[in-house]
């Protein structure tokens, strides 16, 4: 809520003014701005609402329901006192009072992290139906000021019980106050009704939102591209596959595969079936004419059982080349032809090609949207399925690609901090004490800037001064693993760094080639409490470097013509990159498990909800 920003603003610049280094120009300039702030404060405290204004436009006729967010919002419902609403929500707790004449709820819709206290009278509603944890109420009545020794302002007193929708108490499973993300994981059709899980959520709909605004802004287009495709972009072959003669193969399965002697049956009844009808056409020639008749008449017949033992032989031998089920081709392999789509294809790891096609013809693209990984991995920083933001830039090289992705982070915190920080606060009492810190650092400096050969000096030196990585082989070549990117980022910049020009060798073979012959014009975002954020690249723009390189990594060309023909068709220098938008989440809520940041994580073993 602005307000509480407001708020969390003004006591930041009042402890800062008790910082003795402040020279004189520097305290002038943060007691104004502390002004300013408590000026804008009042505002919001004093904004007038009515319950009109706050119900929400697609519930009006139902209900008249308005969000808890647009209740509490500015001065936590102060101006609405003595007003009539409508509140509906989930039960986070509840307790009766003066021997069950009164039960005390505090209900959520999760609009906000914020709770409503409800007052409920024995004779509006029994109190057993509706005080568990989990209960889904409706409520009418007058919004009143709340005790002093309340920690609201403010509590709503019912007059109506409009729905009620039970919860059975000895079962639900996130009744308790206090559970582990790994039982939620178990939970995850629930989880979402905890504060934590609820908290991030707003927060990943802010970065979403503001990823799109930060784009559209800035004059991209929205593409999207494919979920299904022939193609691999990263190289890697760690691809989800999609068939439909999985079907067709656990059906062949059931049978045994036919034998030789069978198919050898086969062709001898197809043989005879043959001769049979070569015999009826003779006698249709050569015969009497009782013969003819009675020839005319048989040949029907005898042409239709001559092409079912036809049938029945090419069944037969299609059959015998299946392993498992699966047509083979004559070299072994599996023969697509008789797929769905003609030939293998895959679900998606990245939209970054197809993007790049779109922005060769519209200069400034973006894609935003969910991809998929078939990694065996089970670490805390990988999903089988996960959603990247990919923006491609046509006339921009490396250096243009890295401000744009620089610009892009920032401006992500910039909005979070400005309408998350409420569930900023709960995440960083909870989890991550510094997440605010780090998201405000991030959105109040530049980024460093330091090529992949400073990066591995930087860490031998590292080595060399006693620092111990749990890899210590420190060498030119290297793929940086999370520690060495975390240290570069938290240790030695202390902010979110660029690395850029790294070896030719572990980089995909779209990225330029440049002229030393053993590094590519690619960069990464290092960001702490992270490690890589972002991946990125000048494209390889010119034909014959592209195709060679496809062919040194033994990708077939072929495959590929659709995107190498961009460079034989009006190339020119164009760049991109890549962000997992759940690490972005990751590094701006402190959660450590990228599986707490998405609504429904999928990974080896796991496919929930």
């Amino acid at each position: 809520m602005a307000a509480t920003v407001a708020a969390f603003e003004v006591e930041e610049l009042r402890k800062k003014l008790q910082d003795a280094s402040l020279s004189e120009s520097e305290k002038k300039e943060t007691e104004e701005k502390m002004s300013a702030r408590q000026k804008e404060l009042e505002q919001l405290k004093s904004a007038k609402k009515s319950p009109g204004s706050i119900a929400n436009p697609y519930s009006k006729s139902l209900y008249m329901r308005a969000a808890i967010r647009d209740v509490l919002s500015g001065d936590e419902g102060v101006s609405l006192i003595g007003e009539t609403i409508v509140v509906g929500g989930w039960v986070k707790t509840g307790r009766t009072a003066e021997k069950g004449a009164f039960t005390f709820l505090e209900i959520n819709d999760g609009s906000c992290p914020t709770s409503l206290q409800v007052l409920v009278k024995a004779e509006i509603e029994n109190p057993d139906r509706i005080k568990q944890t989990g209960v889904c109420v409706v409520v009418e009545g007058e919004l009143k000021a709340a005790p002093a020794e309340s920690k609201q302002k403010t509590e709503l007193h019912v007059s109506k019980m409009l729905h009620v929708g039970t919860c059975e108490a000895a079962a639900y499973p996130i009744a308790k106050s206090k559970l582990s993300l790994e039982f939620l994981r178990e939970k995850i059709h629930l989880r979402v009704r905890t504060n934590t899980i609820a908290a991030i959520q707003r927060v990943r709909n802010c970065l979403a939102f503001a990823t799109h605004r930060f784009f559209q802004e800035s004059g991209f287009q929205y593409v999207h591209t494919p979920i299904i495709t022939a193609s691999d972009c990263e190289g890697a072959g760690e691809m989800f596959q999609i068939t439909t003669m999985l079907a067709a193969a656990e059906e062949a399965g059931k049978k045994p595969p036919p034998t030789e002697e069978y198919i050898a049956s086969l062709k001898a009844a197809a043989s005879a079936a043959g001769s049979k009808v070569a015999d009826i056409k003779k006698a249709s020639k050569e015969g009497s004419d009782e013969d003819k008749e009675k020839a005319k008449q048989d040949l029907k017949p005898a042409l239709d059982e001559l092409m079912a033992a036809k049938k029945a032989v090419e069944e037969a031998e299609a059959a015998a080349k299946n392993v498992g089920g699966l047509p083979r081709t004559a070299t072994g392999g599996i023969d697509y032809s008789t797929d769905f789509f003609g030939q293998p294809v895959n679900m998606t790891v990245s939209g970054q090609l197809q993007a790049e096609i779109y922005a060769c013809a519209m200069t400034s693209v973006y894609t935003f949207g969910p991809t998929f990984r078939a990694e065996n991995s089970h670490t805390s920083r990988h999903l089988a399925e996960f959603w990247m933001i990919e923006p491609e830039i046509a006339f921009a090289d490396l250096f243009d690609v890295m401000q744009c992705a620089e610009d892009y982070v920032r401006y992500c915190c910039v909005r979070v901090l400005e309408e998350c920080m409420d569930d900023l606060v709960l995440l960083s009492k909870m989890y991550d004490k510094g997440c605010i810190d780090r998201v405000r650092a991030v959105a109040s400096q530049p980024f460093g800037r330091c090529s992949y050969t400073e990066a591995i000096e930087i860490l031998k030196k590292a080595v060399a001064n006693g620092h111990k990585f749990e890899n210590n082989e420190i060498e030119w070549g290297m793929d940086m693993g999370s520690e060495h990117e975390r240290y570069i980022s938290e240790k030695v910049f202390k902010k979110p760094v660029c690395c850029y020009n790294y070896p030719k060798a572990i980089k995909a073979f779209y990225m330029r080639a440049n002229e030393d012959g053993k590094t590519v014009a690619s960069m990464d975002v290092l960001v702490p409490g992270v490690g890589e954020l972002i991946g990125g690249s000048q494209r390889e723009e010119r034909y014959e470097v592209l195709v060679s390189r496809l062919e040194e990594l033994n990708l077939d060309p072929k495959v590929y013509e659709w995107y190498t023909d961009l460079r034989k068709f009006g190339t020119c220098v164009h760049s991109g990159f890549g962000l997992g938008f759940e690490r972005l989440i990751l590094f701006c809520t402190g959660m450590e498990n990228i599986r707490d940041v998405i609504p429904f994580p999928r990974w080896p073993g796991n496919a929930r909800g």
